[in-house]
């Protein structure tokens, strides 16, 4: 039997919120032999209902909805927060809420949820933009601006916009089980299966793109061979410069000298080894390109003020 699934929908709705859940869901039905999903879009009114990019959908009406449904999920977007005074968007989804398995919500689509009183007392995320908002507006509600997902009971929430395909490739993992979730990942030709506790924030995201095409190119070879040689002198011959013309370009266009860059990178590689790996500290180290288990403590206490061992129980992705 289909798992049925429901989005909601709203004038001005982020359409990666709806399109990326509804491609994972759609994407798992094709791979599982019965059982799998059948996703429906609904907002109030029904019809044609454009998102905030300009696309139409077309939905169905949220009064029409009947029967059971697995799981709701609401989509956020940038005129979430005119819609919070909208009490039939709102009463819809408490409503509907109460005969769902489980309700999910989509970057800043948990305000919706927590205007229909569904996140009282819970711990939730959400866009690392809104989350101070959100913290604010709704005193009993538990906001976490860190992670890419939380599950809390049978409410689960995510950040912003794309972590919506994290969160539906962990539901399809709890339904189906973590094979099925890296089919369908891979199939779709995305990261696989981030655990929930991974930060929104990565080492791309701490430092400027460069203008400059070679330096891009240099930042993302940093990224995926954390253990190569990335010293200043390796890297200067990479982008075919002098040392010094490289690292003052490369400080310039990135906001960050080479050396700390190449530290930030290996620190996120052991990071995300620590969370999908069971590999002993020592093999972390070796891997993250920050040699030994003292270095990457030392490096984990600087960015995190964790260790790497309490990191690791905390953010252990429990399909492992």
């Amino acid at each position: 039997m289909q798992r049925r699934v429901l989005i909601v929908v709203f004038p001005g709705f982020q359409l990666l919120d709806m399109a990326g859940p509804a491609d994972v869901f759609a994407t798992a039905d094709l791979l599982v032999s019965g059982g799998g999903y059948r996703v429906e879009v609904a907002a109030v009114g029904g019809g044609a209902v454009p998102a905030g990019n300009g696309v139409t959908v077309t939905a169905s009406a949220l009064a029409d909805v009947a029967g059971p449904i697995d799981t709701l999920l609401v989509a956020g977007g940038l005129s979430v927060p005119e819609r919070l005074a909208d009490r039939e968007l709102v009463a819809h989804i408490a409503g509907l809420a109460g005969g769902a398995r489980r309700v999910a919500s989509v970057c800043n689509g948990a305000f919706l949820l927590a205007e229909a009183g569904l996140l009282d007392h819970r711990r939730v995320t959400t866009h690392w933009l809104a989350a101070g908002e959100l913290d604010a507006r709704y005193e009993c509600v538990e906001v976490d601006a860190d992670p890419l997902y939380i599950e809390d009971g049978n409410v689960w929430t995510s950040a912003g916009v794309l972590s919506g395909v994290d969160l539906a490739l962990a539901l399809v993992a709890r339904d189906h089980g973590h094979a099925l979730a890296r089919d369908v990942a891979r199939g779709l030709v995305v990261y696989l299966h981030r655990p929930g506790g991974q930060s929104q924030f990565s080492t791309p995201m701490r430092a400027l793109t460069p203008r400059s095409e070679p330096l891009r190119e240099l930042q993302a070879y940093i990224d995926a061979n954390p253990a190569a040689d990335l010293s200043v002198p390796a890297l200067a011959a990479r982008a075919g410069m002098s040392e010094r013309h490289f690292s003052r370009v490369f400080t310039e266009q990135t906001g960050l000298s080479p050396g700390r860059y190449v530290e930030r990178s290996r620190a996120e590689a052991a990071r995300r080894l620590l969370e999908v790996t069971g590999h002993p500290l020592d093999r972390v180290a070796r891997e993250s390109g920050l040699g030994t288990p003292e270095t990457l403590y030392r490096v984990f206490r600087r960015y995190w003020r964790i260790s790497p061992g309490d990191h690791r129980r905390r953010f252990r992705s429990k399909e492992k």
